[in-house]
């Protein structure tokens, strides 16, 4: 039986690092280590969950409920998947790395339970959920950014206002402050996912004395 609660954690680890895998090429926060060890822990759990209280279970003077184990996973996994989110002023990030968390938990437990097919074909969906919107959202979709640039004058600040709504490059706010004669400009941005960075270039390309300090 040892044998094949090792196999089931190394299944388990394995599905967990290919959604990891992806999120690493994708530059995000949790990686390959973190959905690796989220899922080889998340089976390790299920398999104490469900095997580890044999002797408790049959023992006649006491009730063990010893799913609660595994049920704390699903809301353990949670103070991970919060610590991934980031709120800077009005744009969150990170909801999807954890949520990709979540589900590799799940997967984890899945694996535990000995369910390997349904917790391949969840990994398959995952994948295939996470690239297929990417690609989606990259050509068609729109993203939050922020901008910050210096400007010589505010009279160039407001041309860059007007061409970027001309461009239709949606502003949802921004700041203005004047420091040793020059002006710094934070913006938050809506803009198409496809080629915002060129158009934001091109548009400070236009105007003289621009200059872009972040991105992001």
């Amino acid at each position: 039986m040892t044998e094949e609660f090792i196999l089931r954690i190394l299944i388990s680890a394995l599905l967990g690092g290919a959604i990891g895998l992806e999120r690493e090429y994708r530059a995000k926060e949790a990686g390959f280590r973190t959905h690796f060890l989220v899922a080889l822990g998340s089976a390790l759990f299920m398999i104490v969950s469900a095997y580890g209280f044999g002797d408790a279970v049959y023992n006649e003077l006491h009730r063990w409920d010893v799913s609660r184990v595994a049920a704390q996973v699903v809301s353990g996994i949670g103070f991970i998947g919060a610590g991934t989110i980031i709120f800077q002023k009005h744009i969150v990030r990170g909801l999807t790395t954890a949520a990709g968390l979540w589900v590799t938990a799940a997967i984890g437990l899945t694996c535990g339970g000995g369910m390997y097919l349904l917790a391949a074909a969840a990994t398959v969906l995952v994948l295939l959920c996470l690239e297929a919107m990417n690609y989606v959202l990259h050509r068609f979709g729109a993203k939050n950014i922020l901008l910050t640039f210096l400007a010589p004058t505010s009279a160039q600040v407001q041309e860059v206002v007007k061409q970027m709504r001309r461009d239709g490059i949606r502003i949802t706010s921004y700041d203005l402050k004047e420091h040793h004669g020059q002006y710094e400009v934070n913006m938050e941005l809506q803009v198409m996912r496809k080629s915002y960075n060129d158009q934001i270039v091109e548009l400070m390309d236009r105007l003289d004395g621009m200059v872009i300090e972040r991105i992001e």
